[in-house]
């Protein structure tokens, strides 16, 4: 079963300068991704935010700097650095399990191996009943959980997730987030978080990441020192957090809204 043997991966990096058709959008980004913590990447439109996690994910090479895997991955890792995105990206002529499945289908592992996996990230996720349904059956936020329990039937040392939440509507995203909080909080893994939204922010960041405008620099690392389990919605020491991030932000965001957004 996935559980703190993830934890022991994180990632560094130094350095980092990206840019396009020579509009510079990152500018000499250190930072350190803490195994077993989620950290979190906030900051406006267009200050790269997006690019840095695909940086960090090794799908996109920087013009300048390095990017490197601290730990020793789990022996039981399939992917190391494993993605959710916005897009739930589910084949519609598959079933719940088989969507899971078929991240495991290029490996060696025993039928009977991928079958148990399968069935371990569909109950971790909530699925388990549904394993059989097919994504046209589902609501949004039930289609993004098997993109979880996709990307975690791989085992990753790092999940990274590019807004996940932000095709959800209010209540759907308030509901998923508390899954993540519990997923997060029983598996250890190692996770980097693009948002826009503070409240998530708050909600999951154990180390959270500002970057300012473009190009996107790290003006500010705040940490909040408390379990994802002890968090609630509504709490008053979040609520200062997210007062303090917005209070980072606010220029940055108003003066965002008429640049190009490369984010």
């Amino acid at each position: 079963m996935i559980g703190a043997m993830t934890a022991r991966v994180g990632l560094s990096a130094a350095g980092i300068r990206h840019g396009y058709q020579g509009l510079s959008v990152l500018d000499g980004i250190d930072l350190s991704v803490p195994a077993g913590q989620v950290t979190v990447l906030v900051g406006p439109s267009g200050c790269g935010k997006s690019t840095m996690l695909g940086i960090l994910g090794g799908l996109i090479r920087p013009d300048a700097g390095t990017v490197a895997i601290t730990g020793t991955p789990a022996e039981d890792c399939l992917n190391p650095l494993t993605y959710v995105f916005q897009d739930f990206a589910l084949l519609p002529w598959r079933s719940v399990e088989g969507n899971v499945a078929l991240v495991l289908e290029h490996t060696e592992m025993p039928a009977a191996a991928r079958a148990q996996r399968v069935a371990e990230v569909l109950e971790l996720t909530g699925l388990s009943d549904f394993a059989t349904a097919w994504p046209r059956q589902l609501s949004g936020g039930m289609r993004q959980r098997v993109g979880i329990a996709r990307a975690l039937a791989v085992r990753p040392a790092v999940l990274l997730m590019d807004e996940p939440l932000s095709a959800l509507d209010a209540q759907t995203r308030d509901l998923l987030l508390e899954e993540f909080v519990r997923m997060i909080a029983a598996t250890g893994l190692t996770t980097v978080y693009v948002t826009h939204n503070l409240g998530e922010a708050t909600r999951l960041g154990q180390q959270i990441v500002v970057l300012g405008r473009r190009p996107g620099r790290v003006r500010q690392i705040l940490t909040i020192d408390r379990p994802l389990a002890e968090r609630l919605p509504g709490d008053d020491d979040l609520a200062r957090v997210e007062a303090e991030l917005w209070t980072l932000l606010r220029a940055d965001a108003l003066a965002a809204e008429r640049e190009l957004v490369h984010d």
